[in-house]
């Protein structure tokens, strides 16, 4: 049971794309990842209307815990997001 601890503390990173409908673009869904699951989030490309009619599309580098990874990608399924995982995931 402690490797799994461990494994769980260990720093890495891991990129993503969202897509963030627009029912939710006036939520600090991103800031969420930052200030709630302490990663440390790097949006790597985006595309959102200057308007903000469609969906929004982010391509994000998320860096810190694989928990709070993990927590943090539970989050983003709760609220239903679109998420593709890059299959080239970086560990540390």
């Amino acid at each position: 049971m402690q490797a799994s601890t461990t494994d769980d503390n260990r720093l890495t990173q891991k990129r993503i794309r969202i897509r963030i409908p627009k029912q939710y673009h006036q939520d600090p869904v991103i800031s969420r990842l930052i200030s709630d699951y302490n990663l440390t989030v790097n949006i790597t490309a985006a595309i959102l209307g200057g308007n903000a009619n469609g969906d929004g599309w982010f391509d994000l580098e998320l860096r810190g815990t694989i928990a709070n990874i993990r927590r943090s990608l539970d989050y983003l399924n709760e609220l239903d997001l679109e998420i593709w995982n890059d299959a080239e995931t970086d560990g540390w």
